[in-house]
């Protein structure tokens, strides 16, 4: 069948293009048409994004309301999604139609990954849960010593299963699948499982920084489209320097009034030991504590406040708000052009007006590990107290252990003190 240059075949029938995740032809975009503040559907397009973000926003609220457990339901169900997304990106139906049961081992590593990582991260919280049932404690410590064996032999037989289903004229694919799986498994796993461990030493690490990349998201959206007029990078032919510098201010000033409204509520601040469900109360860490400073003497004397409460962590909250606006958008940077390398537009079409989840989550896995390494570093008591010896001696050690250290102990007490006679 014949056709012209206008797109009509011969037989007078018009050709209607297949609707496509590919991305739009660089033609298209000369001439600075591709950003926002000149896109002829930008108001039909911020109406649909400005809806699903509403709703995104509202579910996210819940969540964080419901506590710890219900976060980690929710990490691991995006995990789930982010993977499904990745594993279709190169998947090819023809090639997946001769292999059986292929699809099936990449989800085998994949809940493989899963039991090693979460196994590593929550173990404490697990044996602390079931400390009270002797037979469960038991059970429980005996999968926590043996976890890393179980979890090696389940990945060797993953690999025995792959080496079993190779066929001729299938290796190049395969071995691409394989390659692709881990990859996949070390970017997702890798990063959000510092996502994990932030919930668990208290919901205002996971949740202040996983708000400051939303803010920063919508200011240089907002910014961008209305007020954007110079490029910024050509891997997002849409972000300019309006919205970038626009979302930094908005981003830090966030931060330091978010830490402070945050920080006023134990059930963010205190960390969870176990994996109940109760509400928390613990002594707030000094960090959350407010510290008062005194106005300088040049404001005015109707000025109604003299003095200032300022908690520490708001200090602290700066430095993750200056990642977040110069640092974290590499992520969605990379993804960009992660995207292009495979001429595709979004990862998925899970959310109306976003793209994937995994489009979604480029800046926030970034932001997950830089917030996990700034609290072990700088927030995170570096000197040992009393008090964390034996919560640790509590936590890690059995009742027999437990025992056998205090006579331990009460031996060398017994010697010293003859030795000082």
């Amino acid at each position: 069948m014949l056709k012209d240059n206008s797109g009509i075949t011969s037989s007078g029938r018009i050709r209607h293009r297949r609707k496509s995740n590919e991305i739009p032809s660089e033609a298209s975009k000369a001439n600075g048409n591709h950003l926002l503040v000149n896109d002829q559907n930008k108001y039909r397009s911020m109406l649909i994004r400005a809806h699903s973000s509403v709703w995104m926003i509202g579910g996210f609220a819940l969540v964080i309301y419901m506590g710890h457990m219900y976060i980690w339901a929710m990490v691991v169900v995006i995990q789930i999604f982010m993977v499904k997304e990745l594993f279709n990106l190169l998947r090819k139906a023809h090639e997946d139609r001769r292999l059986p049961g292929f699809r099936l081992l990449n989800w085998h590593f994949f809940f493989t990954a899963m039991l090693f990582v979460y196994g590593r991260i929550l173990r404490q919280q697990l044996v602390n849960t079931v400390t009270s049932d002797k037979v469960l404690y038991k059970l429980v410590s005996g999968l926590i010593k043996y976890q890393m064996v179980i979890c090696y032999f389940l990945y060797i037989a993953g690999f025995i299963w792959f080496i079993l289903t190779l066929k001729k004229k299938m290796y190049k694919y395969q071995f691409g699948q394989y390659a692709w799986t881990h990859m996949i498994l070390f970017v997702v796993f890798t990063q959000t499982s510092f996502t994990v461990a932030n919930i668990f030493e208290g919901i205002f690490w996971f949740l202040l920084p996983a708000s400051l990349i939303v803010i920063n998201d919508i200011a240089a959206y907002i910014f961008g489209f209305f007020f954007g007029r110079t490029p910024l990078i050509k891997l997002s032919p849409k972000k300019t320097w309006e919205g970038f510098i626009g979302a930094s201010v908005t981003t830090m000033v966030s931060a330091f009034v978010l830490a402070n409204i945050m920080g006023r509520f134990q059930w963010l601040t205190c960390p969870r030991k176990d994996l109940s469900t109760g509400w928390l109360h613990c002594d707030p860490s000094s960090i959350f504590k407010p510290e008062y400073y005194s106005l300088p003497g040049w404001f005015p004397e109707w000025f109604p406040w003299k003095e200032v409460s300022i908690m520490p962590v708001q200090w602290h909250a700066l430095c993750l708000g200056l990642f977040a606006s110069i640092i974290a958008p590499f992520g969605g940077f990379f993804a960009s052009g992660f995207k292009r390398a495979f001429k595709v537009k979004d990862f998925g079409d899970s959310i109306p007006g976003h793209g994937g989840i995994t489009d979604r989550m480029d800046c926030q896995m970034v932001m997950a590990v830089f917030a996990y390494i700034y609290h072990q570093s700088f927030i995170v008591p570096q000197n040992y107290s009393v008090e964390m010896i034996l919560d640790q001696i509590l936590r890690n050690l059995s009742f027999e252990e437990q025992r056998a250290l205090y006579i331990k102990l009460g031996q060398i007490f017994i010697e010293r003190q003859f030795g000082e006679l």
